[in-house]
């Protein structure tokens, strides 16, 4: 750490459902800043009380370092970013870093049509028949930047911004929804980059200790 700090705790959801938790533990996992790892369990009769009683905005996931609370998973990671200047959670390149952090805000307020009819189910395979049009067009907008990003700034890596970087964690839970529910985008013009992409995100050792705990969750 660039200061000193108290150990990191960081609060999430089930793992076979809470996008918004797979964020900044897949950005914590990948860059090696330890932390300790609490869960509450959703869609429990006392999870909103659980949650609140961690966390007065009621929600997961949630950063403890010492006494600073961080809520929400793009607050949470740009936090870890200024705290760890050393790590290149953000592409150090200037434009770069603004285009990731674009669309990462893009995924962060936008696709409601993909959130609401492909929620995060990470151990499912259940592909649709039917895509509403305008969950096609969000995908086909997510192809389409995902093309842009690894075609000006990709050439690094496999990754967005060629290195993994929090867009790349950002969009962790749209890949584990491709998974699950699209798994042929060549219907949305994709040229390959995209099948290339999921697959590439999906095999983080990362991820798949992500679906371990989500196995070990689902069984208890």
């Amino acid at each position: 750490m660039s200061e000193t700090a108290a150990p990191y705790r960081l609060v999430i959801g089930n793992k076979a459902w809470s996008s918004w938790s797979l964020r900044p533990w897949l950005v914590m996992r990948r860059f090696a800043i330890p932390f300790e790892e609490s869960h509450v369990r959703l869609r429990q009769a006392d999870t909103k009380s659980q949650i609140l009683s961690l966390n007065p905005a009621g929600k997961v996931p949630a950063l403890v370092a010492g006494d600073v609370l961080v809520w929400d998973s793009l607050a949470i990671i740009e936090y870890l970013a200024d705290r760890h200047p050393e790590l290149a959670i953000w592409p150090r390149n200037r434009e770069a870093r603004a285009i990731a952090r674009s669309v990462s805000a893009e995924m962060h307020a936008g696709f409601q049509a993909l959130r609401e009819h492909c929620p995060m189910d990470f151990l499912a395979e259940k592909p649709m028949q039917l895509v509403p049009e305008t969950v096609e067009l969000n995908i086909r907008r997510i192809v389409q930047s995902w093309q842009r990003c690894r075609a000006r700034y990709g050439s690094g890596g496999l990754f967005l911004f060629g290195g993994f970087t929090a867009a790349d964690a950002m969009y962790a839970p749209v890949v584990s929804r491709f998974h699950t529910y699209v798994p042929d985008l060549s219907r949305y013009g994709d040229d390959g980059t995209a099948d290339l992409y999921v697959r590439t995100v999906f095999a983080l050792s990362e991820m798949q200790e992500w679906g371990r705990g989500a196995r070990l969750e689902a069984a208890a």
